[in-house]
C-alpha cells in the first residue's frame, strides 16, 4: 500500500468550512464524491455516522480519522481535510480536532485499510508533521508532508 496511490490533490482540502462533526464528515465525503471515488454518497454517509456512534474517531493531538467499510467503493479511498480552528470531534484526549484523514474501504477487505493507516500514522505521530499540515496552504503542501 503506497500513500501516493491513494492521496492526490483532488482529495485534499486545506480550508474545511464546517464547524460540526457531521459537517466535516460531509465535506470530506464530498471530496471523494467529486473525485468519482464513491458510488453512493448517502450509503457512505450513513456508514460513517454509524461508525461515529459506536466510538468517536477523534484520536489525539488534533487528529481525527473517520472511517467506514462500504459497498460504495471498489478499493480503499482516502482524503485529508484541515480545519485550523479545530472542532469538537469528541476526541479521546478532549482536544479539538484540526486534521482529518477519512478512509473508506470495501466491506470484504481489511489489509489495505490497516496498511494505509499504519503508513499515515508514522507521519502524523510527530508534532512537527502535524504543525506542517496545519501550516499547509495547498494540497501540494499537504502531500509534501507525506513525502509525495
Amino acid at each position: 500500500m503506497k500513500i501516493k496511490n491513494i492521496l492526490t490533490p483532488a482529495v485534499i482540502s486545506t480550508e474545511l468550512k464546517s464547524t460540526t462533526k457531521e459537517g466535516v464528515i460531509g465535506e470530506l465525503l464530498d471530496l471523494l464524491v467529486a473525485a468519482k471515488l464513491v458510488t453512493d454518497r448517502q450509503e457512505v454517509l450513513a456508514a460513517l455516522m454509524e461508525r461515529e456512534k459506536k466510538m468517536s474517531t477523534g484520536i489525539q493531538h488534533g487528529v481525527a480519522i473517520p472511517h467506514a467499510k462500504t459497498k460504495a467503493v471498489k478499493n480503499l479511498v482516502a482524503c485529508i481535510g484541515i480545519k485550523r480552528e479545530g472542532i469538537d470531534f469528541e476526541a479521546l484526549d478532549g482536544e479539538l480536532s484540526q486534521i482529518f484523514i477519512m478512509t473508506l474501504s470495501p466491506i470484504d477487505r481489511v489489509g489495505p485499510h490497516v496498511q494505509f493507516l499504519a503508513e499515515v500514522s508514522t507521519v502524523i505521530k510527530t508534532k512537527e508533521a502535524r504543525q506542517q499540515l496545519l501550516a499547509a496552504k495547498t494540497a501540494q503542501d499537504v502531500l509534501a508532508v507525506f513525502g509525495l
